[in-house]
This record gives structure tokens, C-alpha cells and sequence, in this order.
């Protein structure tokens, strides 16, 4: 159903706020709160008027919010990564998360000592450091970098090319 598909709701200064329901943002347009920047697909139909359904729309006022501090989560930490195993280098949606240092041998649960790993490759490096695996981290983990500070979903990024000129942050291909 047309109501239910998503739309990127931005800042006025252009910075990503959230995502919503169609039907939320036709009722920013037409409470005059919001502008459409992009339109999705079709019409949303009233008994005298038919709005375009929007993809992207600006508030018109800002909105100041705090800055939370990124959660280290399953999420967040293949978000970082995004969604490819640091070892072998494949893009996959079935990932576990990977102790550089395995907890037992002291490694802490941080963002410099975890990373997305596919089943094969965090099987094979089982509880040895990568160096005693024989195997080498795409990059080393670090905290998250931008201030993005809500997280889209990755089926949504696959699906809405249009959001990407206006998530620069996410330096997506």
C-alpha cells in the first residue's frame, strides 16, 4: 500500500532526521510544515484533491536534538563495516560478530576489537588472534565515524537510490 512506503524527512539545513510513512509527510505538505524535495511513484488520492506521493521531504523548521553517542550493536558494527566480512572481503547479510582478540584471552567487547565476520570465516579463525589464523582484517576496527545519528536500514539503501545524494556521510557506491 502506497501509505506505508518510506520517506527520508531531513532537517531544514539538509541533515537526516528520520524516516517515515507517507502518510506522515502528506500531512507535513499539507499542514505546510514541510517541502517535497523528491516524489516517489503515484498519487495519493482524496475526495478533491490527489497529492504526489513524496520520497524525500525538509521540514521547514529546525529541529535541535542532542547527539546521541553510537550504542556498540550487532547493527551499528555491520553498519560501520558495511555488510562485508573484514577477513575474506564478501558482501553478505549473514554475518557474526568477531572478537579481534577473543574475550577469553582478554579482548574487551569494544569498536576497536570487533568486526563483521561471514559463518566460514569467524569458524576458521575459531578463537585464535587473526595473526595465529593466518588471516588479515580488511581494515582495523575503529568507532563509527559521521553524525548520523539514527540508523537506516539496509534494505532501504539498496532500495532508495534516491536518498543517497542526500546522505553523503554514507559515501555509498
Amino acid at each position: 500500500m502506497v501509505i506505508n512506503f518510506p520517506v527520508l524527512v531531513l532537517n531544514q539545513s539538509y541533515e537526516p532526521l528520520n524516516i517515515c510513512r507517507v502518510q506522515r509527510a502528506v500531512v507535513l505538505l499539507y499542514q505546510g510544515r514541510a517541502e517535497m524535495l523528491e516524489d516517489g511513484t503515484g498519487f495519493i488520492h482524496s475526495v478533491t484533491q490527489d497529492f504526489p506521493v513524496p520520497s524525500v521531504i525538509r521540514l521547514g523548521c529546525m529541529i535541535k536534538r542532542p547527539r546521541p553517542q553510537r550504542r556498540l550493536t550487532r547493527l551499528e558494527v555491520f553498519h560501520r563495516d558495511r555488510y562485508i566480512c573484514q577477513y575474506c572481503g564478501r558482501e553478505t547479510r549473514q554475518l557474526t560478530i568477531d572478537h579481534v582478540i577473543p574475550r577469553y584471552r582478554g579482548g574487551q567487547h569494544t569498536w576497536e576489537n570487533v568486526a563483521s565476520a561471514c559463518v566460514s570465516c569467524n569458524r576458521r579463525k575459531a578463537g585464535k588472534t587473526p595473526g595465529e589464523a593466518r588471516m588479515k582484517l580488511a581494515r582495523p576496527p575503529a568507532p563509527p565515524r559521521g553524525n548520523l545519528s539514527f540508523y537506516i536500514p539496509y534494505h532501504y539503501l539498496q532500495s532508495q537510490k534516491v536518498w543517497h545524494k542526500y546522505l553523503p556521510q554514507l559515501k555509498l557506491a
